[in-house]
């Protein structure tokens, strides 16, 4: 039966069958996560921005962890090292106003319109089952869409075993949260910047994986944010995020 098609033929047949299946999981994700989180934003450190984030409100927060039908749903909130980042501020020296560079990952990072014009790319690193890293994908949309912005480019694969691509920036928040993970970023942040001469900037409230890693001797403090109270109470009572600039000749 094979036989009787082209390879050719084959190929559209199964391309077609995988973008129809995708469209679904994409339709599906929108409803799922438009039905099972809380818009939001005036308890972080950007409360002029809104987003679809996990709440206490949410049907899910009080289920059996067995009904949730995706890994945890990281990508529903808002942790603080993306804040810090999505957030304009001072200088440590208190002097030079900036706007940081922002992205909007799939951690509900978000940018402004401007950002896009650098091509940065919304980059999930974890290696996640690819279902997940779809429904991580459409949230970042939805929460483009939420706030006017042109959605982003989302790759849904881990890139840190490939060769770097040419980056402008990189910015990382909440990722230096398991020793192992950290590692493998120190790594491919190395490749990236010898390459292509890539900018990164790093979010992150001080979790002691952060601290003790051999990468925080090699970053410059650039800005330092107190927390919320609601922040600090979600977050183990951490009461600051600070931006890094990732200098490997120090």
């Amino acid at each position: 039966m094979f036989g009787l098609f082209k390879s050719s033929t084959w190929s559209r047949c199964v391309k077609g069958s995988f973008t129809a299946f995708r469209r679904r999981c994409v339709s599906h994700s929108r409803r799922f996560i438009g039905e099972n989180t809380e818009v939001v934003g005036e308890q972080s450190l950007t409360p002029e921005l809104r987003l679809r984030l996990f709440t206490p409100s949410c049907r899910f927060w009080t289920e059996r962890p067995e009904l949730w039908p995706y890994e945890d749903p990281y990508w529903a909130i808002y942790w603080p090292g993306g804040q810090a980042l999505s957030r304009p501020g001072e200088d440590t020296n208190g002097t030079t106003r900036r706007t940081w560079p922002q992205s909007l990952k799939a951690r509900c990072w978000l940018h402004e319109e401007r950002r896009l014009e650098l091509g940065l790319l919304c980059l999930s690193l974890r290696d996640r089952m690819w279902v997940c890293k779809l429904v991580a994908a459409v949230a970042t949309h939805m929460n483009s869409e939420l706030n006017g912005l042109q959605p982003p480019v989302c790759l849904t694969h881990n890139i840190m075993g490939s060769p770097p691509a040419a980056f402008h920036l990189i910015l990382l928040g909440d990722m230096f949260y398991d020793q192992s993970l950290a590692t493998s970023l120190h790594s491919w942040l190395n490749r990236c910047m010898e390459t292509h001469g890539t900018k990164v900037l790093i979010g992150d409230p001080g979790r002691a994986q952060f601290e003790e890693h051999a990468i925080r001797r090699l970053l410059r403090p650039l800005a330092q944010f107190e927390l919320p109270d609601s922040v600090r109470e979600e977050n183990y009572g951490l009461s600051c995020s600070g931006v890094w600039s990732y200098t490997p000749e120090l």
